[in-house]
């Protein structure tokens, strides 16, 4: 059926309105983070600066440490998603091809497991890191990030793992390759756009939590890079918002850098003639 032009047009819009939507709080922290001082303060503000500054980038790398907070928040996540990665694709292979009544029972806490609160679970994680020794450090924060992640992305592969023909792996059956020879050499490379996709939800997620971190991590030396934009923030609650602005634009370009990265890998589809029908 073709689609009437008002239709059409209407879709654009929506689209539109939405990307305005997306686009809006980072184009205002960009804006914000190139002003100066004055012009933070003027009751009249304005999208472009009128005169664009520096000022605020140096200020904020001297007054917090936000390289080695960088640094952590990047081992943290990079930890979380190649945990989550390599634990999550057997798990959702045994899930997707053993379709019994445990894998059923496996998928649907996974699903209701997604809707407990953070301050569900910050009491338990926190005596058991405690009792592990693991308290302030990356260490016991990663492994935090990788049980929050895990079912998540066990619930995203799952789908990719079915979406493989059952066909490929019969045949490497009758090749004489077991279940791991199977998964290793056969699913897991089809399963590159869906592994991919997992990793970026772990990477992204851990990169930009907040609570965990700020409960667990106590040394300053130690602490993430979204516990120290909250230093920005005076006792009283008012912000020094041209650094603060400034950081937080810097802490959101390596979601957006991996994401531009990978963006192709997603929307590959490597599955297309695997088999022949």
């Amino acid at each position: 059926m073709r689609t009437r032009p008002s239709t059409r047009a209407g879709r654009y819009a929506a689209l539109i309105a939405y990307l305005v939507f997306l686009a809006f709080p980072l184009l205002w922290l960009l804006s914000t983070a190139f002003k100066s001082a004055q012009e933070l303060g003027s009751p009249h503000p304005t999208w472009i600066p009128r005169h664009p500054t520096l000022a605020n980038f140096r200020q904020a790398f001297d007054e917090q440490p936000l390289l080695r907070a960088g640094l952590n928040s990047l081992l943290a996540a990079l930890g979380a998603a190649l945990l989550a990665v390599l634990l999550a694709t057997p798990m959702a292979y045994v899930t997707a091809r053993r379709r019994t009544a445990l894998s059923r029972a496996v998928t649907g806490w996974v699903v209701v497991g997604q809707a407990f609160p953070f301050v569900l679970v910050i009491i338990p994680l926190f005596l058991v890191l405690k009792h592990l020794r693991l308290i302030d450090s990356l260490l016991g924060l990663v492994l935090v990030y990788v049980v929050w992640a895990l079912p998540f992305a066990l619930w995203m592969l799952v789908g990719h793992v079915r979406a493989v023909p059952v066909e490929l792996e019969e045949a490497a059956a009758v090749d004489g390759a077991g279940r791991l020879r199977t998964l290793v050499s056969v699913t897991a490379p089809l399963l590159a756009p869906g592994i991919v996709a997992t990793a970026l939800f772990a990477f992204v997620t851990a990169w930009n939590e907040f609570f965990f971190a700020l409960v667990l991590l106590k040394t300053p030396e130690k602490q993430t890079l979204p516990v120290v934009l909250t230093h920005f923030i005076g006792a009283e609650g008012v912000a020094d918002l041209g650094p603060l602005a400034a950081a937080a634009f810097l802490a959101t370009l390596p979601s957006l850098l991996v994401f531009a990265l990978v963006q192709r890998r997603l929307t590959g589809g490597l599955l297309a003639g695997a088999v022949k029908s």
